[in-house]
């Protein structure tokens, strides 16, 4: 299982917005095959692996970071190729949280008489697809809130000057993010401020699990823009990669202007003539968004943090120091006793070059509910 879940992870970047699966083959003590899944559309880790075992697959033990899919959708269902290799067993991290799969997979194999098992490395196979998992569990995809910031907790000056607050190695390393996720989201300040342009600029040679010469899959860029102020000329809504703009307020004229502009334009719910931020995770998740990475101003970072839609923070430390004048990381209104602050629990904590990358977890946000509107 530990060796299908490192094949499962070389699928890092090229899945979306499938899971991340690897399977191993085993027969007589034996490996006789292995495989992952590479690509949506193609085929599972399972069919990788039998055919790599071909006839050596009848009576050996398959071990599946993930059960078997049993349902026709891009492909044939996982649980016939099994059978008709003639697997014995079947052995699986955890049960599919797909409603579609959710068990359905390992019972139709039990009744055909496949001795099966779940909840080997489960915790490990659950960190592999938490975005696939928290949407199908939840219906809103995995949160990640990406900030850089000097040593005193500023990400920018007061004049909105921020290149660059970390060095190249931490920017690098922003570039894999980007790659492994499904969506970027950001506000309209950001691009008023900064113009950027939110894609992926790695080669396939940066990336494990891609094949030379493969192009990244670009993530969707997502901003949030309540009153359709995004400029038709931003760097944004050029190739490659696509935008979606969500607003808060009618407007066909604007709305119109940047269609014409390239991007895609969706009319959000809304609250106090704001974009909803609740819903507009449940639009993002229906488009099948696993993960979600915010790289945004303190105030859109504040209000999805409020919220409590983010799941996890990572925040690069650079060593300097930029005053008091200089702007914070989060816009967090109404905190005004300690029983009020964000928990926060600290996972991970790396050198990446000169800066640091602290990891952390989601605890109890502000006294806020999922309701917090967005500024846009």
């Amino acid at each position: 299982m530990a060796r299908a879940l490192q094949l499962a992870r070389r699928g890092r970047y090229t899945t979306d917005p499938n899971p991340r699966v690897g399977c191993v083959i085993v027969r007589d003590g034996q490996v006789v095959g292995s495989g992952w899944h590479r690509r949506a559309g193609e085929a599972h880790a399972e069919r990788h692996a039998l055919s790599e075992a071909g006839p050596r697959a009848r009576g050996a033990i398959a071990y599946i970071t993930l059960e078997p899919c049993c349902h026709h959708g891009r492909t044939p269902p996982c649980t016939e190729a099994l059978l008709e290799a003639g697997v014995a067993r079947v052995v699986c991290a955890m049960v599919d949280p797909n409603p579609l799969v959710a068990g359905k997979g390992l019972r139709s194999l039990a009744a055909a008489g496949v001795a099966v098992q779940s909840g080997l490395m489960e915790a490990e196979a659950r960190a592999l697809n938490p975005g696939f998992i928290k949407r199908m569990e939840t219906g809103r995809p995995f949160v990640r809130c990406k900030l850089a910031a000097s040593l005193d907790g500023r990400t920018a000056m007061a004049s909105g000057e921020s290149r660059w607050v970390t060095g190249e190695a931490a920017r690098q390393d922003v570039q894999r993010l980007r790659a492994g996720s499904s969506a970027i989201l950001t506000g309209v300040g950001t691009i008023l401020v900064d113009d950027p342009r939110l894609n992926v600029r790695l080669e396939a040679a940066e990336l494990p699990g891609m094949q030379a010469g493969e192009a990244p899959r670009q993530p969707l860029r997502v901003v949030v823009d309540s009153r359709w102020r995004t400029p038709t000329r931003a760097r944004l809504l050029a190739p490659p990669g696509s935008t979606l703009i969500v607003g808060a307020v009618e407007d066909a004229r604007r709305m119109a202007a940047l269609t014409e502009a390239g991007a895609q334009v969706h009319l959000g719910s809304a609250r106090d003539g704001q974009v909803e931020l609740g819903a507009l995770m449940g639009l993002l998740a229906r488009r099948e968004i696993n993960e979600v990475l915010v790289e945004s101003g303190p105030t859109l970072a504040g209000a999805v943090l409020g919220a409590g839609l983010v799941d996890e923070l990572l925040i690069y430390l650079a060593p300097h120091l930029m005053g008091d004048a200089a702007r914070g990381l989060f816009h967090l209104p109404g905190i005004a006793r300690m029983a009020e602050r964000v928990a926060l629990e600290i996972i991970d904590v790396r050198a990446v070059g000169r800066d640091w990358r602290i990891t952390a977890r989601v605890g109890t946000a502000a006294s806020t509910s999922a309701s917090t509107p967005a500024a846009g």
